[in-house]
């Protein structure tokens, strides 16, 4: 037997102009203007200049764009819908009318809201409505978030493909060559078993070879720039960059390490080494000292390197003026842009005659997409610089002893929380603000991560940043006896006695943080 039952249920949902803004916030400023690109390629109604010279609001228009509008905005579509369960919801959204930027007087509040003609899933689904679609979404392409800011000019697997035709190699041999050039990773090695390339060139290529022929072009690859390519695993390739160097003692010295006490060598028992080659201090010392000049990774070297460079660019930029801190938004982060005055005088145009022509209505309906996706996208950038200037802003303030004079010991305690409630926001706002955006100060380019630590007791009772402590202990890590280095325990001691209340396995995991070894491993001679 069917029942028909009311229930009364309360949620929240995000507007399209929401989640526009959302997506906007959480890039850093080179994807900015990539996203600010494809949004002027995509929608002909939004155009590059400033909009107060190009008096984007006209009155008439305003009027034009209000008559079909309807009080009540259309329900986000399904992939929209946020519940309090199970994401949280910036409080800056809470009252979607009444937004953080304050705009134009003379624009109609209307303009943001749905015709009744039209169905917010329309605007979504518009392959041309790029708004709500964009690099760095959590729910986008991962190739497309992975997108270089920068790429080298030639890849080293351009490279070696140059040197192998050099060679003047038969078909077959050539063949091998490139498939084992294919194989190589970005580290510089081959880590596939040569049986396995003898079956890839069988299946793929119908060429019979044999693990004899294939190490025989091996090697000869391993003759390739940089010095060390093709090695098959660490040992090799060290021992690859040794045979390229004038022989004399010292190289003759580090070839028996790595041959004969490879595992002595990266344990670091020099003494065990010393023991079993019969070297004295000098000679072991002078050989060590050549092992560790040698490259590790040789397919990230050179300008032929395999890797890919990306370039911080700095979403703020902060000065001091005597005391006196100065900060604004990079300029990149304030784009001009300007909602075509040409396509509102065509929407004026079309509307006239829309209810009496089906096509001009299509025409009109899609004229005022379009516009209405310029104007929201261009609010999304007010918004978003707003935003980030008022999160900055509160850092700046928060740690304004570090920014005067750059001392990592004057840093305080920070989390998330507390610049939330500084401006008035949700933890989630500021989250997205410091995720992917860096500072440009008198000391360095900073990632606004940098700041965020956790609060150490002291025996005074007040809280010392997380920071001020790791770079305490990197302090005394770089000034120890590298012949006898300290361990956890002593650091620990070592930081109890300066004041600190911090447990052993506190400064361990600092000391991994910091990237630093355990004290075995930084020993040296």
């Amino acid at each position: 037997m069917q029942r028909l039952d009311m229930k009364q249920l309360l949620s929240q949902k995000l507007s399209p102009q929401q989640i526009q803004f959302i997506k906007l916030l959480q890039i850093p400023t080179a994807e900015l203007e990539m996203r600010i690109k494809e949004e002027l390629e995509m929608n002909p109604a939004l155009e590059e200049g400033d909009a107060e010279e190009a008096d984007m609001a006209d009155d008439d228009a305003d009027d034009e764009f209000g008559d079909d509008t309807d009080d009540t905005p259309d329900e986000p579509s399904e992939g929209e819908e946020y519940d309090n369960d199970e994401n949280s919801l910036d409080e800056d959204f809470e009252q979607p009318t009444e937004p953080e930027i304050e705009l134009p007087k003379d624009e109609d509040t209307s303009e943001q809201k749905e015709s009744d003609d039209l169905d917010i899933d329309d605007y979504l689904n518009d392959d041309e409505i790029a708004g709500y679609k964009m690099q760095g979404d959590t729910g986008g392409d991962e190739e497309e978030r992975d997108m270089p800011l920068a790429d080298t000019s030639s890849t080293l697997t351009d490279s070696l493909f140059e040197q192998l035709r050099f060679m003047d190699l038969d078909e077959k041999l050539e063949a091998i060559g490139r498939q084992l050039i294919g194989s190589i990773d970005a580290d510089g090695y081959i880590r596939r078993d040569l049986g396995a390339i003898a079956n890839d060139l069988a299946f793929s290529q119908n060429v019979d070879a044999s693990e004899e022929e294939i190490e025989q072009v091996l090697r000869l690859i391993q003759t390739f720039d940089p010095p060390g390519i093709g090695a098959r695993d660490l040992r090799e390739c060290l021992l690859l960059q040794l045979d390229r160097r004038h022989h004399d003692d010292t190289v003759d010295h580090a070839q028996h390490i790595l041959m004969d006490t490879f595992d002595e060598f990266t344990k670091k028992h020099y003494s065990r080494i010393q023991q079993r080659l019969d070297l004295e201090d000098d000679e072991l010392k002078d050989a060590i000292s050549l092992i560790l000049k040698l490259n590790p990774k040789p397919g990230g070297s050179g300008p032929t390197g395999g890797g890919r460079v990306q370039y911080i660019i700095p979403d703020f930029i902060l000065t001091n003026d005597n005391g006196e801190l100065n900060l604004t938004l990079n300029a990149r982060n304030a784009p001009d842009l300007r909602v075509s005055r040409d396509y509102q005088e065509m929407f004026q145009a079309y509307d006239k005659g829309a209810k009496k022509d089906k096509k001009l209505k299509e025409a009109v309906t899609f004229v005022k997409q379009k516009l209405d996706a310029a104007k929201w996208f261009i609010d999304a950038i007010k918004q978003r610089q707003n935003t980030l200037l008022r999160t900055m802003d509160a850092i700046v303030r928060y740690q304004r002893e570090f920014f005067l004079d750059g001392d990592e010991s004057k840093l305080r305690p920070m989390i998330l929380k507390d610049i939330a409630t500084e401006i008035g926001m949700d933890i989630s706002t500021v989250s997205r603000v410091a995720n992917s955006k860096a500072v440009q100060t008198e000391f360095g380019i900073y990632p606004l991560k940098y700041f965020f630590s956790e609060g150490i007791a002291t025996d005074s009772g007040e809280d010392a940043s997380s920071r001020e402590v790791k770079h305490i202990l990197k302090e005394i890590i770089d000034a120890e006896d590298k012949r006898r280095p300290l361990s956890d325990d002593k650091l620990e001691k070592m930081l109890n006695t300066r004041g600190y209340n911090i447990a052993r396995r506190t400064v361990a995991k600092y000391r991994e943080q910091l990237n630093i070894p355990v004290a075995r491993l930084r020993k040296e001679l």
